[in-house]
């Protein structure tokens, strides 16, 4: 499977009041391995960032004088992102702004051109309900290097999230997959016969199930008194 981790940074934060990509990043994923194959714009968007915006992505205005327009590199960035899945933190945010972007020049928008769009964000708030879920957390939380992110930047944050993304899915890795046999086919599987292995029983302690109990009542508190094991007492 194809994936594609896309990131944007923007003028501000308002696709609808006129704020424009100043910078995309991509870093493509193949059976969960990178590929090196990645895609990278800076564009003049013939506006200045709002200060905010600018503490957040470090990118002038002089910097990208001699940048490309959106629509000079739209063709190459389309071609790059058909029929992949494409993941993105916060995807409602991104799509906006490259949703309209393309409107601007004439194009569908991004969902004609892609296999589908998956929101980490999303997919970290019903993993870590309750819990901070921005980019920075996630990599605090999941164990992902991001000491060299003083600044947003679109390839580095889109870097990033294809690590995160790895270690939110982790547990879609088969335990019995031979890594060292990938073939265009897919994985190999290699079959264990577990029957005549004697497994052992480990009870959970005390403070095992304290700890499980407090897991659950935080998830309970967080899903309004929702939880399945709370209807079904």
């Amino acid at each position: 499977m194809r994936q594609i981790f896309l990131d944007t940074e923007t003028t501000g934060l308002s696709a609808d009041s006129g704020d424009r990509i100043v910078e995309i990043g991509c870093v493509e994923l193949f059976n969960r391995r990178l590929t090196g194959n990645n895609l990278h714009f800076y564009l003049n968007s013939g506006r200045e960032s709002h200060e905010e915006a600018f503490k957040v992505h470090g990118i002038s205005s002089e910097f990208l004088r001699d940048k490309p327009q959106f629509r000079a590199v739209a063709d190459e960035l389309l071609a790059y992102l058909q029929d992949a899945e494409v993941i993105i933190h916060n995807a409602s945010f991104d799509l906006g702004f490259l949703n309209m972007e393309l409107a601007l020049i004439g194009r569908p928008a991004l969902h004609e051109f892609v296999a589908s769009v998956t929101d980490t964000l999303q997919m970290a708030k019903e993993m870590f309900p309750g819990k901070r879920n921005s980019l920075d957390a996630l990599c605090a939380r999941l164990g992902v290097d991001n000491s060299g992110r003083t600044l947003h930047g679109a390839l580095l944050d889109a870097e990033l999230l294809a690590d995160v993304y790895i270690n939110l899915t982790r547990g879609q890795d088969a335990l019995l997959i031979d890594a060292g046999s990938q073939t265009s086919a897919g994985p190999s599987f290699v079959a264990v016969d577990l029957r005549g292995i004697d497994l052992p029983v480990l009870q959970a302690s005390t403070h095992e199930i304290a700890a499980h109990d407090e897991i659950l009542a935080q998830l309970d508190k967080a899903s309004g008194n929702k939880t399945v094991w709370r209807r079904s007492a």
